[in-house]
């Protein structure tokens, strides 16, 4: 039975979420209305793909009209659950819901499920690789959610022999009354901030994918973040965990020992593969590759697998990506890096003396503990956008004790790629890892992403 049929439906967001559920209720003879605080001039190449398919478009606000006589209200990622609309929809009693809800009520396959604040996409994609490896054809992995496209517009073509690989957002967990069969919170550290009220908001957020699992279900926790091993009273199934090194009070988990990777199982040790195999920078890509080793042993996929998954990834667009060298200064795209945290990892990944391009628009996070090590590791910090005063405050004036030598501050990440080609000598490495959001100048950090590359491009 279709429980979508003649339903009225307000989408509130038209980006990436709200328009693939959009198509997937119009699909379901839904009566949607899609709401956008842009206007129709700002979105006329959104909405043309839509004419003549019955949805009612409300752009330009919030107007609290837009819930008379509606069902159903779905949230999409971007908005905050504090939005007037919203509040006044659960005022009114009409349910809330999203599309990763939607789509984890309908799909017919088992869910591998994976949050957490850095690490989720490539994590999510080594794992998807390794999916794909280990599944034999009609079988098939997919693979979305936050990443990519959102899985509600697969929904009826995923078969119950299929596996289903969705990175979770804090933003889409935060609505679900569903956990996935296979759960993996890769850590909780400080992020999102401006969006969620404090830390607590924002753990209770992320641990929701472990709420709604089952004794029957799995999962998988990161033993050396604190914020995600803390989360373990709400385990209910099995657990399988992972870290830099074997725990001996813990049961099923997967762990470096050089110069392999190991995993134990029910007391059996078993050696997966050289640690040499793996091509991404830092020891944070090292706890994706654990996360993602964990992940396999609780699908049961064999070491092939594993191995296959692992060879030849060289990793995400955006993500520590290298763009050229010039000169003799090699450039390193990662606008990923929306938390000081993700640029602390980022600049533990290099030995090489670095140019840091930092900023963008602040979620409201702590800078001192990058800042500090912007000093030791940094030999040049390139400060833009809305951000550049607070963290040139954080970061003060360097002294004779610093590695750093200069900060400089300029508005535009384009001024940041100049002045950056500017102070580079042979050997350097210019790395843009903003630490903060792209909204003060871009769509998202891809589009970010692209404009440093082309303009790293053209040097």
């Amino acid at each position: 039975m279709n429980r979508f049929n003649g339903k009225r439906v307000l989408i509130i967001g038209a980006a990436r979420q709200g328009l693939a559920l959009a198509r997937y209720l119009i699909n379901q003879q839904a009566l949607v209305t899609l709401n956008d605080q842009q206007t129709p001039e700002q979105l006329q190449q959104v909405m043309q793909p839509f004419a003549g398919s019955g949805v009612e478009w409300a752009l330009g606000g919030h107007p609290l009209h837009l819930l008379d006589g509606k069902d159903l209200v779905c949230v999409s990622g971007g908005v905050p659950l504090t939005l007037p609309l919203v509040q006044a929809a659960l005022g009114r009693g009409i349910p809330l819901t999203n599309d990763s809800q939607i789509f984890m009520e309908t799909v017919k396959a088992p869910v591998v499920g994976i949050t957490g604040s850095a690490g989720k996409t490539t994590t999510t994609s080594i794992f998807g690789r390794m999916a794909a490896a280990a599944l034999k054809s009609p079988c098939k992995a997919w693979v979305g959610g936050n990443i990519g496209n959102p899985l509600i517009e697969f929904s009826e073509e995923i078969d119950a022999d299929d596996l289903v690989i969705q990175e979770f957002s804090s933003f889409q967990l935060e609505l679900m009354t569903t956990s996935p069969h296979i759960a993996a919170v890769l850590n909780i550290t400080p992020n999102h901030l401006d969006r969620h009220a404090d830390m607590d908001e924002y753990t209770r957020a992320k641990s929701r994918i472990l709420f709604h699992q089952s004794t029957a279900d799995i999962a998988v926790l990161n033993r050396e973040d604190m914020g995600a091993w803390n989360l373990r009273p709400l385990v209910r199934g099995a657990l399988l965990s992972f870290g830099m090194e074997r725990s001996p009070s813990v049961g099923n988990q997967v762990y470096l020992k050089d110069p392999n990777i190991h995993a134990e199982v029910e007391g059996k040790a078993t050696e997966l593969f050289p640690v040499s195999l793996i091509s991404l920078r830092g020891k944070h890509n090292l706890m994706n590759v654990l996360a993602a080793c964990a992940l396999a042993l609780a699908c049961d996929f064999p070491v092939e697998a594993m191995v296959r998954g692992i060879e030849g990834f060289n990793g995400v667009k955006h993500r520590l990506q290298f763009v050229r060298e010039v000169n003799g200064v090699r450039w390193y795209n990662d606008s990923i890096a929306t938390a000081p945290e993700r640029s602390l990892a980022a600049l533990q990944s290099f030995q090489e003396p670095i140019i840091l391009l930092l900023g963008g628009r602040d979620k409201n996070l702590p800078w001192q503990p990058l800042a500090q090590e912007v000093k030791k590791r940094a030999r040049h910090a390139v400060l833009f956008g809305e951000a550049g005063s607070k963290i040139a405050a954080a970061l003060g004036t360097p002294t004779e004790v610093d590695y750093l030598q200069s900060i400089s501050q300029v508005s535009t990440l384009q001024e940041a790629v100049l002045q950056a080609a500017r102070l580079a000598s042979q050997g350097d490495v210019v790395l843009l890892s903003p630490g903060c959001t792209s909204y003060d100048a871009f769509k998202d950090f891809e589009e970010r992403g692209e404009a440093f590359i082309e303009w790293v491009n053209h040097l």
